[in-house]
């Protein structure tokens, strides 16, 4: 096997692991309708989204979303940001930064008890694997 096809395996087993987390999570909180593991750069690594969703653009906009977010804390001396709240009338979207520079996005109905989403978002968040060395 090549190095090549050695670190598109790894990569591929991965982002399998991270799909299962994401996949975890959504079912343990029924209201969890769609969820994604983001690079800190925007790029989409694992997601469980709908099909009417352009998941390379939701990616790169939740990334844009959460940098500015930690920037205003900062900038309001609010210290380290943990989360952004999006609420809208169909439901709310919440962005958790994860390790190794990702980034947690979800979404859930608009009767959703936040306060699960919140909690099962942040376990969820901090059991993000880093990025495999070699990918």
């Amino acid at each position: 096997m090549t190095i090549f096809k050695l670190a598109q395996t790894t990569q591929e087993a991965y982002k399998s692991s991270l799909r299962g987390l994401l996949r975890g999570m959504n079912a343990s909180v029924q209201d969890i309708e769609a969820s994604a593991v983001i690079s800190g750069d925007g790029l989409l690594i694992a997601s469980v989204l709908g099909p009417d969703t352009d998941s390379d653009r939701y990616a790169a906009m939740c990334a844009s979303l959460l940098a500015l977010a930690e920037r205003a804390a900062l900038e309001i001396a609010r210290g380290n940001l943990r989360l952004v709240l999006v609420d809208g009338e169909k439901g709310s979207m919440l962005l958790v930064r994860g390790e190794a520079n990702t980034v947690l996005a979800v979404a859930a109905r608009s009767k959703a008890n936040l306060g699960m989403v919140f909690r099962v978002a942040r376990e969820t968040a901090s059991r993000i694997p880093p990025v495999p060395s070699g990918t």
